[in-house]
Parts: structure tokens; sequence; C-alpha cells
């Protein structure tokens, strides 16, 4: 009889994982300001962040946006966890959860010899979703992908 509780728990968890990693836990809206960039010029990645209602985004053990290799722009590292983006934590009695109701800025400068044209800067968003009701937290990932145009 243990070995029939043990198996149908192991298949509820998993048809669990795999709705909640289909069903959007985070939002990603990125961007690039300004859209039209100047070779030699500074610029700013901007991200607005959509938590799905009744979660928090912990900050603990980590929140990360690592951005992919781009031959354009010049980022001053290819990850940023949520201190070096200096991102309100809030605390709620022993829990601590990220505030991301601001929109995060990470600054860049444009190479001097970037293509001109319309190019796409991508990356993910690695994060742990909780939802202190039901008692749960879920490690996940979430990609991204913004646009913009160089300008010569």
């Amino acid at each position: 009889m243990r070995r029939y509780v043990f198996l149908c728990l192991l298949i509820l968890s998993f048809l669990f994982l795999a709705w909640a990693e289909e069903s959007e836990l985070l939002k990603i809206e990125a961007s690039v300001t300004p859209k039209n960039l100047l070779s030699g010029k500074e610029g700013k990645l901007v991200f607005k962040l959509d938590v799905k209602e009744g979660l928090t985004i912990s900050a603990q053990p980590f929140f990360i946006i690592e951005l992919d290799p781009c031959e354009e722009l010049v980022f001053s590292k290819s990850s940023f966890t949520e201190s070096d983006l200096k991102i309100e934590v809030l605390e709620e009695s022993k829990d601590k959860s990220l505030n991301l109701k601001k929109p995060i800025e990470i600054p860049f400068s444009v190479r001097l010899k970037a293509k001109r044209g319309s190019h796409s800067l991508e990356g993910k968003i690695k994060y742990f979703a909780c939802a202190k009701e039901q008692g749960w937290c879920l490690k996940s990932k979430a990609k991204f992908t913004a646009s913009y145009f160089i300008q010569r």
C-alpha cells in the first residue's frame, strides 16, 4: 500500500511541475532604450516583470538574469543577481521575496564597430517562485528577447 501511495504522489508531483512550468509564473517584458542606438553611446536593458497572482519570487537561493553573448552591446558582465541589480528585498516573517514592481535596468554601451541594422538580445531569468498559501516553491526559468536598432 505504501508503494502505491508513494507512486501516486510521485506522479502527481511530476504532473504539477509540468503544469507549473507551462503556465506563466513570471511574465517578462524586456526592452532596450533608446530603441535606436548609436555606436559608442550608452543605453539600458529594461525589464518589467509581472508575477502570477498569489506567487512571490524568492530572494533565496537566487534570482539571476543571464544574457546571451551579444556582439553589438557591451555589458559589465553576462549575468546579474538581485544584489547586483539592487532589487528591494521584502521580509515577511522568515520569508524573503523580491519587490519586482519597479522596472529593472541594466546599463550597457554600444560597440564602436557595431553593425548597423536590427538586432535582438536574448537571455533568461532563473528564479524560485513560491506560493506561500499552498506551501510550495518551484525552481524555474523564463527566456526573454529584446529587439533594438543600431544607426551609424
